[in-house]
C-alpha cells in the first residue's frame, strides 16, 4: 500500500513537470527566438557593407559642412593670419 502511494505521487510528480515544461515551451519557445537572433545576426552581418558605406558618406558630408565653417570663419575673422588652418580659440 505505502509503495503504491509513494509510486502514484512520484508519477504525478514526473507528468506535473511535463506539463510545466510543456508549458514553458510553448510561453517562451526557445528554439524559435535562437532562429530568430541567428536571423538578425545573419542579417547584420550581410548589411556591414552598406551600412558601412552609409557611415563613411555621414562622416564625409560632416567633415565638409566642418571645413567650410572653418573657412567662413577665417574669412570673416579680422585676423587674417589664420587663414582657415587652424581653428579659431574665440568661438
Amino acid at each position: 500500500m505505502m509503495i503504491r502511494d509513494t509510486l502514484e505521487m512520484n508519477v504525478r510528480r514526473i507528468y506535473d513537470f511535463v506539463i510545466y515544461s510543456k508549458n514553458f515551451l510553448i510561453r517562451k519557445n526557445p528554439i524559435k527566438a535562437m532562429v530568430n537572433s541567428f536571423m538578425d545576426g545573419l542579417r547584420d552581418f550581410l548589411t556591414m557593407g552598406k551600412k558601412k558605406k552609409m557611415a563613411q558618406y555621414r562622416l564625409n558630408y560632416h567633415m565638409h559642412q566642418f571645413k567650410k565653417m572653418e573657412q567662413l570663419i577665417a574669412e570673416n575673422n579680422q585676423h587674417t593670419f589664420l587663414k582657415g588652418n587652424n581653428l579659431n580659440e574665440t568661438r
